[in-house]
């Protein structure tokens, strides 16, 4: 990104420089106040790395950059995982009738992207009966008066927050990686916007800022975590977090809480109680793609007639 703002000044950032640019141009051609700011944000460690004085310092940088920008006061944590917890997600097809509350409660909390759109979530309508099922083939654009339609059945695709994820792997900036808990995150100041982490998901779960992202200020969600749901840049890959900033709060992701159904599962793989546990025990469970050995943490079920045996 490398552009003028409304005063003229010719802006760079850290992602640009690392494609080429000239970085002592850019200091230059900003006034002293956002200079600091620049090279504060250009020096800045890789997250894993910052001390805890750093990272507050981080985030008051970021809160201040964002509450400039969007008129009003936005908060951004860094909560950390918590003990002895991993999250799991389990999805009842069963129940799903393809409202896609989830997916627009998603796009609020998470602070996607509203033109360009982003959607972390897509739900898929597949028909009944069929012997085999593509996902690539099934109708992700469907469009009818009433759901569920007659005769079809919907199966919400997003992160699987692999155990193995290959998108990690792939990533040449480290600038994504998995947490104590299980979550994928991505650290928006680190990516390069190279996508390769994109091509090496087998669930098209990433998406690409090809444009500046567009909030609109009344609908910007100000309470954010900075691995998670804080505004992002243009050319950055995002993903789903499992709503790191309210998960690790205690809360259940937007999604779940948007379900009109109850289709939607998520818990501490860890807790014996946990409502995820009982999924996996007591439903025959099956997870995407299992044959690429990628060992997702989400977990597909048919909720009716679909008990394990005792």
């Amino acid at each position: 990104m490398n552009k003028k703002n409304k005063s003229g000044e010719k802006k760079i950032d850290r992602r640009t420089f690392l494609k080429g640019a000239a970085i002592g141009a850019a200091a230059v051609a900003l006034p002293l106040d956002k200079a600091d700011a620049f090279w504060e944000s250009f020096l800045q460690k890789h997250f894993t790395e910052l001390s805890e004085a750093d990272i507050a310092k981080v985030l008051k940088r970021l809160e201040n950059e964002y509450s400039q920008e969007y008129k009003k006061p936005v908060s951004v944590n860094a909560t950390k995982p918590q003990e002895n917890v991993i999250y799991g997600y389990g999805l009842d097809i069963a129940r799903c009738i393809g409202c896609r509350r989830c997916v627009h409660a998603c796009v609020t909390e998470n602070n996607q992207s509203r033109d360009p759109e982003i959607q972390w979530i897509t739900v898929l309508k597949m028909k009944k009966g069929e012997k085999l099922y593509d996902l690539e083939k099934s109708d992700r654009y469907y469009n009818p008066d009433l759901v569920p339609e007659p005769g079809y059945f919907y199966m919400p695709v997003q992160c699987q927050q692999c155990a193995d994820p290959p998108c990690v792997k792939a990533c040449p900036a480290t600038a994504t990686w998995k947490e104590k808990d299980g979550i994928v995150v991505v650290d928006y100041n680190w990516c390069i916007g190279c996508r390769y982490c994109m091509a090496a998901c087998p669930y098209g779960a990433r998406h690409f800022n090809w444009a500046k992202p567009n909030i609109p200020v009344e609908e910007l969600n100000a309470n954010t975590h900075y691995l998670g749901n804080r505004p992002r840049y243009k050319g950055v890959v995002e993903k789903c977090t499992f709503c790191i900033q309210r998960s690790r709060n205690g809360r259940y992701p937007a999604c779940v809480e948007a379900c009109p159904v109850g289709a939607r599962k998520f818990g501490n793989l860890l807790d014996p109680n946990s409502e995820i546990r009982y999924c996996i025990e007591n439903y025959r469970v099956f997870r995407l793609k299992e044959e690429l050995n990628t060992k997702p943490q989400f977990y597909y079920f048919f909720g009716v007639g679909n008990r394990r045996k005792p």
